[in-house]
């Protein structure tokens, strides 16, 4: 028996401009234009996004983040981002994905529907001032609809992220983060980048201003707030 060489092979080198190559060239470039158009299209929607999470994380608020599949993902990337540390060694901040609790995903899902699965749990721990974000790169998931509509009559803030073609679901939010662009992957592209800016604002805001006293930084500490939660709807 032939003995097997021990080396580790060596990846195939890339054609040079290579149909392989072109088709990568092309995806990575498509994704840089749209990430790139971001700060025109979005910049202004991202600071109003941080400046209302501020203002309720300021007041002992909570930030809730939903979406399904990829967004899912998204969802549990940015509330990590907030609950553990984004750039700062600073407290962490109470953000919460609704996406991560099996047991209430499967029985949520199985006991009510899978279109009540963020709705229910957000009734269970919403309260007014808090904060969802609402992630639909479509804009037509039903669960996120539903979390959408529960989270307005509890008087929390609506933050969506959205495509180009999730108009209609932008309108119901208090304010939309959208990609300029109808393809899942280019659009879920933009959300992380819109998702990493807002991390960075509100983390630069409630930790990181200038010391009104002079030279430093003062670390701010947000403020818990009792809040008596609205009695619970009849049910549908």
């Amino acid at each position: 028996m032939a003995r097997r060489s021990s080396r580790p092979r060596r990846p195939p080198r890339a054609s040079g401009g290579g149909p392989m190559e072109r088709a990568a060239h092309a995806i990575l470039a498509d994704s840089g234009r749209t990430v790139g158009r971001l700060a025109a299209h979005s910049a202004r929607a991202v600071a109003a996004a941080a400046e209302s999470a501020v203002a309720s994380l300021g007041q002992g608020g909570s930030i809730y983040f939903c979406g399904n599949g990829g967004s899912a993902a998204d969802a549990q990337h940015l509330a990590c981002e907030l609950a553990g540390r984004y750039l700062l060694d600073r407290p962490p901040l109470p953000a919460v994905a609704l996406s991560t609790n099996t047991s209430s995903l499967t029985a949520i899902g199985n006991d009510f529907g899978y279109d009540e699965v963020f709705a229910r749990q957000l009734e269970g721990l919403g309260s007014p001032g808090d904060v969802l974000v609402a992630i639909t790169t479509s804009g037509r998931s039903t669960s996120v609809l539903r979390a959408v509509e529960v989270a307005r009559e509890l008087g929390m803030v609506v933050i969506g992220m959205t495509g180009a073609k999730g108009g209609a679901f932008a309108a119901r939010c208090d304010l939309a983060l959208v990609t300029p662009h109808d393809s899942t992957p280019r659009i879920q592209e933009g959300h992380i980048a819109m998702g990493h800016a807002l991390c960075e604002l509100i983390e630069r805001e409630l930790f990181a201003r200038p010391a009104r006293t002079g030279g430093g930084r003062s670390m701010v500490r947000p403020t818990r707030r009792v809040v008596r939660r609205p009695a619970r709807r009849p049910a549908r």
